[in-house]
């Protein structure tokens, strides 16, 4: 079974992908989620999660099918 991963901006760019997919099987965090798709890319100290289109920590759980996206700070205004 398989978590579908989305990288977006700046992010992408650093990784090399806007969408990769992992196996859910020892997979446990969104951290987890980062170190299986990204290889020796270090996590930006800004960087921002969401689990299924919700902000989440890095510590957050996943599961099979959960879609996690990766997007650095943004601003509105």
């Amino acid at each position: 079974m398989t978590i579908k991963v989305k990288f977006f901006a700046s992010l992408a760019v650093r990784v090399g992908t806007r969408e990769s997919e992992v196996a859910s099987e020892g997979v446990a965090t969104v951290l987890d989620v980062w170190r299986s798709c990204t290889a020796d890319v270090q996590v930006p100290d800004n960087a921002l999660a969401s689990v299924n289109r919700e902000y989440a920590d890095f510590r957050a759980t996943v599961e099979d099918g959960d879609e996690v996206a990766f997007f650095p700070p943004v601003t509105g205004g």
